[in-house]
Formats: structure tokens, sequence, C-alpha cells
């Protein structure tokens, strides 16, 4: 049976966040350029973000870039920054609804590819459906960095006690502070580690990993972690009887 006639659209995952892996070897196997897996995997993302937006999925973050991947080849990183200024496709995103938003370090990022992020935020920021987000030059380590340092400066000029550091505090500061946390965090690419991604956030997420490399990665794919996710108990600490 196809996993779209098994979905329970009643319970779909509010926060979906995706590790995408796999573009580079994908490529490989094929004999072509690394770049030549990020172009089919941008392609990927926007299946991938049009068929969530279906489905009733509020929030969908996508791992694009992570501080650590500053250190690939730089014609690597030209690459993956030019196809970021031509892949932000607007109409895409007025088509099906969806808002636009970033988290992480966007001092980074090349100006005129951040001009035009910025761009698609502002234009798509009263749109009521799906937000995307990417996580663009971004880390959980770093986030959580810069977050004490905020709170430590609140601290500092007397605006926050440190009696008020508590969870919430914290969240709040965050750079997802604008979502809630996922429920269903994906990897593909067979790889199983969250490579610093969202990792204060995934505290009680469902993991889903998954050998298809991310270009390969379509509609029925996703169904199917979603399918998965729907037969698990989430208890968050309760036991089966709390529930």
């Amino acid at each position: 049976m196809p996993y779209k006639e098994e979905i329970d659209i009643d319970r779909i995952p509010k926060h979906i966040a995706i590790i995408m892996d796999g573009n580079g070897r994908w490529a490989k196997q094929r004999g072509h350029e690394r770049s030549f897996g990020h172009q089919a995997g941008a392609e990927t993302v926007h299946i991938i973000a049009e068929e969530a937006a279906k489905l009733g999925v509020k929030y969908l973050t996508l791992y694009t870039f992570s501080t650590e991947n500053w250190n690939r080849p730089a014609n690597e990183i030209a690459a993956i920054m030019a196809l970021l200024f031509d892949s932000i496709e607007e109409a895409i995103f007025m088509k099906n609804n969806i808002s636009f938003r970033i988290i992480g370090n966007m001092d980074m990022i090349p100006e005129n590819v951040r001009n035009s992020l910025n761009h698609c935020i502002e234009r798509t920021a009263s749109n009521t459906g799906m937000c995307l987000v990417l996580a663009l030059s971004y880390s959980s380590r770093w986030e959580i960095t810069e977050t004490t340092r905020q709170i430590a400066k609140e601290v500092q000029q007397g605006k926050l006690s440190i009696d008020q550091i508590t969870d919430e505090c914290i969240a709040s500061h965050l750079a997802t502070n604008f979502m809630p946390d996922p429920d269903l965090l994906i990897r593909t690419g067979g790889e199983l580690r969250l490579s610093n991604y969202l990792m204060w956030q995934c505290a009680y997420s469902e993991l889903y990993f998954c050998d298809t490399f991310w270009p390969d990665f379509r509609e029925e794919e996703l169904r199917k972690a979603i399918c998965e996710f729907q037969k698990r108990e989430r208890r968050f600490g309760k036991t089966s009887e709390q529930i």
C-alpha cells in the first residue's frame, strides 16, 4: 500500500527537521563533481517543501550548510553559495503560501547571497502556510554559545537575574525561538548522527534515519518517515499508562 494512503492526516508532525545528507556521494557514484549533487539536492528541496506544505507540516527546517562546512574546499563552498543565490525561487513560496526564514550566522554569508535571502524573507513574511527554515552557517554549539553570551550580557546589565535562567529562558534566546521544537528529525544518506544540528531542540524529537541519498529523497520517502513517526509512542518521560 502506498504510504500516502497510510498517513493519518490528523497526526502530521507540526515541525520536521531534515539533515540533507548524501549529495556528494550521490554525485560521485555518477562520475560527477560534488557540486552536481548539490544542484540535484536543491531540486529535492523544492519537491519536499511542496509536499510537506500539502501534508500540513507547519515548519520544515533544513540543515543546508553548517559552520563546520566552511572548512570544505573553496571551490565547493563557492558552488554552494552560488546555488543558494540561484535556487531561491520566490514563485514556489508564493504559489504554496510558504514563508521563509534563516537560522545561522548570516555575517559569514557573501553579501549578494545574503541580500537575495533577505529579500525572499521579506517578500514571503505575510504568507500563512508552512514556514521553510534554512539552517545556514549554523551549528548547535554556535547557537548555544551565542545564546549563553546574550543571557550573560542581560544578567550583567541587570535585565535578568540568575534565578530567571530556566529552560524556557534559554529556549527564548535560541535562534529557533519563533517555532516549536521538531517532532521528527530525518537524516538521509545512511549516517547515524546529529552532526551538531538542533541538539537542544531535538531532546525529545523522534529520529528517523534512511540510506537514501538526499537527491533521491522524494515524496514517498517523506510519507514513509511520517508513517513511521505516527507508529511511535511519544512519552516525554512519562509511562504509557500516563499518556
